[in-house]
C-alpha cells in the first residue's frame, strides 16, 4: 500500500527547513528572537514529512493573488 505524502496535495503550500544562518539573518532582520517567531508543532503532519525536529524554523512559501508568492515562518515546538 503506497503512503500518502502531505506535500503532494495541491493546497499544502511548500515548506522548507532554514538553516542556521537564514535563521540568524532573519532575526536581525525583524529584530526580533526565534521564541516570538509563530509556532508549529513538531507532531503536524508537515513536520513529520519534512523531519522537522523542536528548535527548527520552517519557511513556509505560499502562491498569493496579490503578491504573486507569501512567505511565513514558524519556530517548531514539542
Amino acid at each position: 500500500m503506497k503512503k500518502f505524502n502531505v506535500l503532494d496535495h495541491e493546497m499544502v503550500p511548500e515548506h522548507v527547513i532554514i538553516s542556521k544562518k537564514e535563521v540568524e539573518a532573519l532575526l536581525t532582520e525583524y529584530s526580533i528572537t526565534k521564541e516570538q517567531l509563530p509556532k508549529i508543532k513538531s507532531v503536524d503532519p508537515i513536520c513529520k514529512e519534512i523531519d522537522a525536529k523542536s528548535g527548527d524554523v520552517v519557511k513556509i512559501i505560499r502562491d498569493s493573488l496579490t503578491a504573486g508568492k507569501s512567505i511565513a515562518y514558524r519556530l517548531v515546538v514539542d
